[in-house]
Formats: structure tokens, sequence, C-alpha cells
């Protein structure tokens, strides 16, 4: 997919947002053998229930690989700068997350254009599940 070039930025402005199907299993035993994270609180029912979960839950890296995504379906990944997170909730089954991005400053450094935004990961019923940071260069 490629991306527009942007030419302005300014603070307020918003990423296209990422909507994504619900989490199910096969969501999560995929992101399991492709990060090679096996944790058996993500894959294996009876495991997570004897750790007082009712079900197995999503890797929280696997939140992080959305907001990601939602990055670099707006910008090259060559233009990301910072990128980081705070793991705020559990993303259960049937959750159907959103990842959304907003401007929130921009500036110059190392004689480019860059922006700081805000981003997050919220399901279908608003709970924030991650929120972040990055900086792009545009």
């Amino acid at each position: 997919m490629s991306q527009p070039k942007i030419k302005t930025l300014k603070a307020g402005d918003t990423l296209p947002p990422l909507a994504l199907p619900p989490v199910n299993r096969t969501t999560l035993a995929l992101f399991a053998g492709a990060s090679n994270d096996h944790n058996p609180m993500h894959i294996d029912i009876d495991f997570a229930r004897k750790g007082g979960m009712p079900d197995v839950f999503a890797h929280g890296m696997l939140g992080m690989a959305w907001l990601g995504r939602l990055l670099t379906q707006w910008v090259d990944q060559r233009q990301l700068r910072e990128f980081g997170v705070r793991f705020a909730g559990i993303t259960h089954l049937g959750n159907q997350m959103t990842a959304t991005g907003k401007v929130v400053e921009t500036f110059e450094a190392n004689g480019e254009k860059r922006a700081r935004l805000e981003i997050q990961s919220a399901n279908q019923h608003g709970e924030v599940k991650i929120i972040g940071d990055a900086v792009i260069a545009y």
C-alpha cells in the first residue's frame, strides 16, 4: 500500500483509523507462531483459567503491532523516528479493536519536519487497551 505524501500537518490532525476484526483464537495462535511467544496464557484456555482468567487473551505485543500498522499505513516505516506504548488493559477474545491517532505537536529536528502523535487502541466498548506515542518525519 502506498502512502500519500504528507506536506503539512498541524496539531489536531487525525490518522485514518484502523478497524480490526474481533480477536479470535486463530489470530492468537498465528501471532504466537510469528512472534515465537508461546506463553500459554494466550493460547491454552485451561492454563489461563488456572491463572484466574476467564479465557485466553491477546498478547500485548500484538496490540502494539496493530498500532505499528496504524502508523505504517499512514507513513512509510522509514519515516518513523520514535514509537512507544503503555499497556492499559487486557484485550479479550471477541474484542473488536480500533487503533487511532492524532497529531499533538509539529516541530523540526535534525533538519526535518516531524510530528509527535498520540496513538491508542480501544475495543468496541470504548475501553482503551494500549496508549502510546510516536514521532514521524514528514
